[in-house]
Formats: C-alpha cells, sequence, structure tokens
C-alpha cells in the first residue's frame, strides 16, 4: 500500500510540478518576445499548486517529513516520547481526516452551485474534492503510525523527533 501512495501521489505532484514550469517558461516567454502571455496562467499555476501541495502531503506523512519541534525530547524518557508521539499521531489523523471532510462538503457545495474559477472557467469541485481524499489519505497514513513503533525503535536507537 505505501508503494501505491508513494508512485500515485509522486506522479501527481510531480506532473502538476511539471507543468507549472512549461507553463511558467511559455508563460515569460511569451510576454519577453511576443508582448503577450497565456491567459489564465495565474489560474492555471494556482490549480497545479493546490495539486502539488495536497498530493505531497500523503507523501510527506508517510516519510515522516513535517517540521518537528523537539528540543525538549531530551529529558523526556524514551516511554514517555512513544506516548507524545502516538499522540501527535492521532492528532494528526483527526485534523486531516476532518479536514478532509469538510472539503468533500465544500467539493458538494462548489459542485450544486456550478463554481468556477474566474477567468477560464474552470469547475473547482473535481479539485475540492481531490484535495478531500489526498487529505483522508494522509489522515489514514497518520492513523496508522499511531500504532506503529517510531523508525529510531525498530533500529534498536531511541526516540527521537
Amino acid at each position: 500500500m505505501n508503494k501505491l501512495v508513494e508512485t500515485v501521489c509522486g506522479l501527481l505532484a510531480a506532473s502538476a510540478l511539471f507543468a507549472i514550469m512549461v507553463l511558467t517558461f511559455f508563460d515569460v516567454g511569451g510576454r519577453k518576445i511576443l508582448s503577450n502571455s497565456i491567459p489564465g496562467s495565474l489560474e492555471l499555476t494556482e490549480l497545479l499548486m493546490v495539486v502539488v501541495i495536497f498530493a505531497a502531503l500523503p507523501l510527506v506523512s508517510l516519510r515522516g517529513e513535517h517540521v518537528v519541534f523537539d528540543s525538549l525530547d531530551s529529558y523526556l524518557s524514551p516511554a514517555v516520547r512513544q506516548i507524545q508521539r502516538a499522540l501527535m499521531q492521532a492528532v494528526c489523523a483527526a485534523v486531516l481526516l476532518g479536514l478532509g471532510w469538510l472539503m468533500w462538503q465544500t467539493g458538494g457545495q462548489f459542485l450544486e452551485t456550478g463554481e468556477t474559477t474566474a477567468q477560464l472557467k474552470i469547475l473547482k469541485a473535481p479539485f475540492m474534492y481531490g484535495m478531500a481524499v489526498l487529505c483522508m489519505v494522509a489522515g489514514l497514513i497518520h492513523l496508522g503510525l499511531v500504532f506503529r513503533p517510531s523508525a529510531a525503535q525498530e533500529a534498536g536507537e531511541g526516540v527521537t523527533l
């Protein structure tokens, strides 16, 4: 399952990032050479950035690469650090699953009202649904990590975050 998440989310994020790069190249080139930019390029870039950010979220969660504040960890026992780690994984899971649910509801509202982007009239609902699914995937990853020992414990080291 980890490999599937890594492959799908990695391809999605990489494709969107590549599309941003190509779009920016042609938009800037068009402005400099032809004095004419691509219509709606800002909207497209914004939508593609949404894809990059939310596709990368499950990858960051899966690899444990979130920003961590660990200045006080050296003062805590390994047992307390394990409890702290499990608690934080549970909080992250709850927040991401709740956020995913709210985004799914918003996607439904956008679909009902036909909400589109201002210039290119691209439907926003599919992006909201995608954001919701990717948030929920990240939440499920964190939920699974609640009951798993940290990588440091599996390697026989102390728990460090």
